[in-house]
C-alpha cells in the first residue's frame, strides 16, 4: 500500500513521533493508523521512561461536572514546566483523564496503591470461584491471577482501557503524551463525587463497627 504524505502527518500529529518512524510504522502496519500508533508506542514508551524520573511539579487541575450535575471529577495531571501545562496537548490529556474518571469509576491511581487486605480478599474470592467451577487444581492459581490481572485493569486508572480508544491503556495515553510534549508528566491524583455516595460509605461503616 502506498504510504502518502497527508497519512505520516497525521500519524505524527497523533504520535509526535518523527516522519521516518511514521512512514516506517505505517509501512510496517499496510497503512493501517491504529496499528501504526501502537507500533510507534513501543518506541515512545522507552523514550517516556527516560523522562519519569524528572521532576513534575507544575501542570493543571481539571475538572468535570457530568449533565445533571450529580457527577463531578477533579484531577491533578503534572509535568515539568508551565508553558507545556498550558499547551492545547496537554490540557487535552487533563480533559481526557477527567472523562476516564468519570466514566469508569476507577478506585486506585496504580496497583501498587490497593491496600493488600483488599487484593487478599479478592484472591480468595477468584479462588473460591475458580474451585466451584470445577476446574483442575493445577490450572487454579493461573486463573486467579488472570482474574487479578482482570481486577488492576479494572480498578487501576493508570491500566484501565482509555474510553476513547480502548486499545490503549491510560498508562499508554500518557507515555504517548510524553513522547509528543517532550516532558515528564504524571497523573497525581484524583477524586470522583457522586452524589449519594457519602450514604453508601456511612451505611458500610456501620455495618463493621455494628
Amino acid at each position: 500500500m502506498e504510504i502518502s504524505a497527508a497519512m505520516v502527518k497525521d500519524l505524527r500529529e497523533k504520535t509526535g513521533a518523527g516522519f521516518m518512524d511514521c512512514k516506517e510504522a505505517l509501512t510496517s502496519c499496510n497503512g493501517n493508523m491504529e496499528e501504526a500508533i501502537l507500533w510507534l508506542r513501543k518506541k515512545d514508551k522507552i523514550k517516556a521512561e527516560r523522562k519519569s524520573h524528572r521532576l513534575a511539579a507544575e501542570g493543571l487541575i481539571g475538572s468535570y461536572i457530568h449533565a445533571g450535575d450529580k457527577l463531578g471529577v477533579l484531577v491533578e495531571v503534572n509535568c515539568e514546566t508551565d508553558f507545556a501545562a498550558h499547551t492545547d496537548d496537554f490540557r487535552e490529556l487533563v480533559k481526557d483523564v477527567c472523562m476516564q474518571v468519570a466514566a469508569a469509576d476507577p478506585k486506585y491511581l496504580r496497583r501498587e496503591e490497593v491496600p493488600q487486605i483488599v487484593l487478599d480478599q479478592e484472591k480468595d474470592v477468584f479462588l473460591t470461584q475458580a474451585k466451584a467451577s470445577g476446574k483442575p487444581e493445577k490450572v487454579l492459581q493461573h486463573i486467579v491471577d488472570g482474574k487479578v490481572a482482570q481486577f488492576f485493569k479494572e480498578n487501576c486508572l493508570l491500566e484501565q482501557a482509555f474510553i476513547k480508544e480502548p486499545k490503549l491503556s491510560i498508562g499508554e495515553l500518557v507515555a504517548a503524551k510524553i513522547a509528543k510534549i517532550g516532558e515528564n508528566i504524571s497523573i497525581r491524583r484524583f477524586v470522583r463525587f457522586k452524589l449519594g455516595d457519602w450514604q453508601e460509605k456511612e451505611s458500610l461503616t456501620a455495618e463493621k463497627e455494628g
